[in-house]
């Protein structure tokens, strides 16, 4: 193998490192979009079942007899 053809050798191995990392970023990049998506529908959610709990504790006060019963 001479100078020439090992210098390509590394230039193609070069373009394939670079390949992937760049297909590695957008992977990346990919699932941190849907993490942060996620996390406001999980805080969404949390806030949701917050309303709800304190409005059924609210019905179940209200519904309740009085000691005297």
């Amino acid at each position: 193998m001479n100078t020439d053809e090992r210098l390509i050798d590394i230039e193609i191995k070069l373009t394939r490192q670079e390949d992937s990392i760049d297909e590695l970023n957008q992977t990346v990049y990919r699932q941190q979009r849907k993490i942060d998506e996620l996390e406001q529908l999980l805080v969404a959610l949390a806030k949701r079942v917050q309303e709800t709990a304190h409005a059924s504790n609210e019905r179940s006060a209200a519904n309740e007899r009085p000691p005297h019963y």
